[in-house]
């Protein structure tokens, strides 16, 4: 496979992760740092990172709205639940400040 086509396929795989993650809602960062290490927030630095790595300037929170489909705000309003004491405890475990 060419690097034409590999990047091709990763830019889709990207974008049906998006939608994945833009599916389930219900999926609160929180459980997903938990479970997996990273979250929306993670995959919207990643985005500034990598722009940035390319010459290109993207702002955190217009990365954030290209991964939560939304601004940030109103996701967060719509769809963030309180985290409970227990996903906080193994946040605070598996991240420690």
């Amino acid at each position: 496979m060419d690097n034409q086509s590999a990047t091709e396929i990763e830019a889709a795989v990207f974008r049906r992760l998006l939608e994945h993650l833009d599916s389930r809602k219900d999926a609160q960062n929180i459980a997903l740092m938990n479970l997996a290490g990273f979250c929306r927030n993670c995959l919207s630095k990643w985005y500034v990172a990598e722009a940035g790595e390319r010459g290109f300037e993207v702002d955190y929170e217009a990365a954030r709205e290209r991964v939560y489909g939304m601004p940030y705000t109103e996701w967060k309003d719509n769809y963030q639940h309180k985290a409970t004491e227990k996903q906080i405890r193994q946040f605070e475990k598996s991240f420690p400040v």
